[in-house]
């Protein structure tokens, strides 16, 4: 039997038999028919060429502005992207910003690959949106994107608020996979650190959260679809110095001692994701610690399928959800 979680009314529900969404379907068996290899069977500098290759794409939808900017981070300069809605144009009030941190195991992911959320996220939030190319693993391993992640909501909520016309009291992080574990980790340094400025909300697309591969839901998805668990110990091996960064909860956030007083979040979690109940978790530890936090599940989902908006209307719509939360809390 396949066992799927679902939640309704703040509750997790056991959903038997579900299939994976048709429309995802149709998708995932049009890139499984390309026959490309798994992350975990590839050298990092194949990985990156393939990804690159994969999500690098058309610059839709169209937006008033792109550019290319960089600020002096604590490990050298790092690149940015700033996308422009036509609602935040130069010369209109003070804009909400989105901090935003791709995904790719910390290993992979550039500027180009990231691109067409980023159109999304502003076009529908009404955001200037910060898209951040922070250092990867192995070269780089942990805690340098971290670093580099709080230096960025640092940056574009002192440094440069004025520059982007952005306000400073509206600056929210956003982040897809291990982007949502470095926009956790840039809210728990900055609650930490008392003198950072803190984001004003977080927005996690099925973020990595845990350490544990042996949940349910790496055990029934174990091969995926679109990522395995194989792939998720390759990354972890690439982003971890030694095992004793597992227990940092700047690297893996579950490991935090207390995850409340952190800025209000949304947490989407996918019923076909390995990380399904390690999203779950956080979401769940968020609100009973003193986090405000909304949990938007996708049973028939899987991991990445925000960025297949274009075919997929489940997750057109889940980030329309994710926009509003965006306009209502930044």
């Amino acid at each position: 039997m396949d066992v799927r979680l679902t939640y309704e009314d703040g509750t997790i529900r056991v959903d038997a038999d579900a299939d994976l969404g048709p429309d995802l379907a149709a998708a995932v068996d049009e890139i499984e028919s390309l026959g490309l290899p798994a992350w975990s069977d590839l050298s990092v500098a194949a990985a990156r060429r393939l990804e690159d290759d994969l999500f690098s794409g058309p610059p839709e939808p169209p937006v008033a502005e792109v550019r290319d900017l960089a600020f002096d981070g604590p490990h050298g300069e790092v690149p940015v992207r700033v996308y422009r809605p036509e609602s935040a144009t130069e010369g209109s009030a003070e804009s909400r910003a989105l901090v935003h941190f791709h995904g790719g195991g910390w290993t992979l992911g550039t500027l180009d690959s990231v691109d067409g959320i980023c159109r999304e996220l502003a076009v529908r939030a009404d955001a200037v949106v910060v898209s951040v190319d922070y250092r990867l693993a192995p070269e780089h391993p942990f805690p340098v994107a971290v670093d580099e992640a709080a230096a960025a909501v640092e940056w574009v909520g002192e440094a440069a608020a004025d520059a982007l016309g952005v306000d400073p009291d509206g600056v929210g992080v956003s982040g897809t996979s291990a982007g949502g574990a470095l926009a956790v980790a840039a809210s728990l340094r900055a609650r930490e650190v008392g003198d950072l400025p803190a984001p004003a909300g977080q927005f996690l697309l099925y973020p990595i959260a845990g350490h544990d591969f042996g949940t349910d839901s790496y055990r029934e998805n174990a091969d995926g679809p679109l990522l395995t668990r194989d792939d998720m110990e390759w990354f972890y091996e690439r982003y971890l110095r030694s095992p004793v960064d597992a227990a940092n909860p700047y690297a893996v956030p579950l490991r935090a001692e207390d995850l409340g007083d952190l800025p209000p979040a949304t947490v989407v979690t996918a019923g076909f994701d390995p990380l399904r109940d390690d999203g779950v978790a956080l979401a769940e530890r968020f609100g009973s610690e003193g986090t405000p936090v909304e949990h938007r599940h996708y049973p028939a989902m899987a991991h990445g399928f925000c960025s297949l908006a274009d075919r997929v209307p489940t997750a057109e719509a889940a980030l329309e959800a994710v926009a509003a939360d965006v306009r209502d809390r930044l």
